[in-house]
């Protein structure tokens, strides 16, 4: 018997078992005239987030969760993991240019902030400096003009580059790597006394 499970004759049994099975109709697609399926909800243009369709559920929202390069940029335990992820990438000269640029910004005295914004500009905007980072150069023509008379916005254009360019290349790339998982993942694990 066992050896008849799956001859042609079961086959067609089960085939023909299978067309008189009533299939349940999805009411969300629809066929057009051409023959193919169309969404409703596409089609009658309903809104997505209408009140009869239930939350997502937190696993699908969790990249809500992570942290902003913002809050990172702020908070010391991001900070220094994503510093050494940058150092192990050899592209640290961005975060370390936007962290000069805000300690620049909490300057007090004119004389402090003439050698502060000399500074800056030889180790990250000058040609061939040491930590040279990617910015245009009419913003570096920029720059080396207001460092006659420095004020503490002469380096705001390419700080808010630099931003763009870790928040879109080098943040993504963070939330994604060991570093960032191992610190998730220790920070839930702690134990409290």
């Amino acid at each position: 018997m066992p050896k008849f499970l799956f001859s042609k004759f079961r086959l067609h049994k089960i085939k023909d078992l299978m067309q008189n099975v009533k299939k349940p109709r999805r009411s969300d697609i629809v066929l057009n005239r051409s023959g193919r399926k169309k969404d409703i909800q596409c089609r009658m243009g309903q809104r997505i987030n209408d009140a009869t369709y239930p939350p997502k559920p937190s696993w699908l929202t969790d990249h809500k969760l992570q942290p902003t390069l913002e809050k990172m940029l702020h908070d010391k335990k991001y900070l220094a993991a994503f510093r050494s992820f940058l150092q192990s990438e050899f592209s640290e000269e961005n975060l370390e240019f936007w962290l000069a640029c805000e300690d620049f910004k909490s300057t007090a005295s004119p004389e402090d902030l003439h050698w502060k914004a000399e500074g800056i500009y030889q180790e990250f905007i000058q040609p061939l400096a040491s930590r040279e980072i990617n910015v245009d150069h009419h913003i570096k023509e920029k720059i080396k003009k207001s460092l006659e008379k420095p004020n503490l916005s002469c380096f705001d254009e390419a700080q808010k580059h630099v931003y763009l360019l870790m928040e879109r290349d080098s943040c993504p790339r963070f939330l994604h790597s060991d570093a960032y998982l191992s610190l998730k993942y220790k920070s839930r694990s702690r134990w409290y006394i």
